[in-house]
């Protein structure tokens, strides 16, 4: 398969935009994937740090993994979550990092964004914020970041080259790049690549 054949951008992160809308307005609905409590609990969140959080916090998460897994954030490093949708992730790194850490979420579906906007303001978490914006144009200065989480997202972008070098350029040098994530390790025909349905399926 050649390189550069890659699905529609604009048409891919549109349907992303309306699966995720649905996530956040009507999080017990149907989807092809797992959401909420029960997810946090099969991917091995702290029970007791995820109980205490209120229900709009947890119930839109859909994530693949658990990033703070691989490593339990450090009190007072800044931490960029790309994909952050509803906050659930940056809920959990705020409580690592405390408050004299900081965390951005990124994120670039609007109802989402006033999902976590708002439910981090019910957790008095001022150690967070939320930025619109897109993984490939993070908006976000140079090396601002001691850590970059990310949680199912990077599989939705069509130009994950571009997306890596965003990462590399926010993080400072030595900083750590921790994320969860779907992988294919087997060639994928161009027909399914320029489907944008199993991208998002």
């Amino acid at each position: 398969m050649s390189t550069d054949i890659l699905v529609d951008a604009d048409a891919l992160r549109e349907d992303v935009k309306d699966k995720y809308r649905d996530v956040a307005l009507d999080p017990h609905g149907e989807f092809h994937f797992h959401t909420g409590r029960p997810l946090a609990k099969r991917l091995g969140y702290d029970d007791a740090v995820v109980g205490a959080m209120p229900d709009g916090a947890v119930e839109s998460f859909a994530g693949v993994g658990n990033p703070f897994s691989l490593r339990p954030l450090q009190a007072g490093e800044r931490v960029v979550d790309l994909g952050s949708g509803a906050g659930f992730d940056c809920f959990i790194a705020a409580q690592q990092v405390g408050a004299e850490g900081h965390v951005i979420g990124i994120d670039m579906t609007p109802e989402m964004l006033a999902k976590s906007r708002a439910t981090a303001q019910v957790m008095d978490l001022a150690q967070v914020e939320f930025r619109e914006g897109l993984l490939e144009e993070l908006p976000v200065e140079d090396g601002q970041a001691d850590v970059v989480i990310a949680n199912g997202v990077i599989n939705l972008c069509s130009d994950k080259q571009q997306v890596f070098a965003e990462i590399w350029r926010v993080l400072r040098p030595g900083g750590v790049l921790q994320f969860a994530d779907i992988a294919n390790g087997r060639p994928v025909p161009e027909a399914a690549v320029n489907n944008i349905d199993l991208w998002t399926a």
